[in-house]
């Protein structure tokens, strides 16, 4: 069954760290561009960051600009959201998603995403 899993949230004191990682089964992640994204109770879905298949050229919304940090590790079948300095606003549900990528150099952004993980909870709250 093709999936994407996402894992790594939790409860975090504001200014702390966390890594979530995202992990494909029965597809090979490294044909596809990765987004992540948040909703958070009452807001709309936003996107939060996303990778090109070459690893190159991450996107940052600006909210988490200089905070957060996307990558991937083809060889695990894995992307990884490392989150630093974080902020109560931060506190959502953060999904990952996948999408086919023709062209490694493809952009990552407004595209369809296609596979989507069930979310991990993200509370950041002393």
């Amino acid at each position: 069954q093709v999936q994407l899993v996402e894992s790594g949230g939790g409860l975090v004191q504001p200014g702390g760290s966390l890594r979530l990682s995202c992990t494909a089964s029965e597809f090979t992640l490294a044909y596809y561009a990765i987004g992540w994204f948040r909703q958070a109770p009452g807001k709309e879905r936003e996107g939060v960051s996303c990778i090109r298949r070459d690893g190159n050229s991450p996107n940052y919304a600006d909210s988490v600009k200089g905070r957060f940090t996307i990558s991937r590790d083809n060889a695990k079948n894995t992307a990884y959201l490392q989150m630093s300095s974080l902020k109560p606003e931060d506190t959502a549900v953060y999904y990952c998603a996948a999408v086919f990528a023709a062209s490694r150099g493809s952009g990552c952004l407004g595209l369809n995403y296609a596979y989507w993980g069930q979310g991990t909870q993200v509370t950041v709250s002393s």
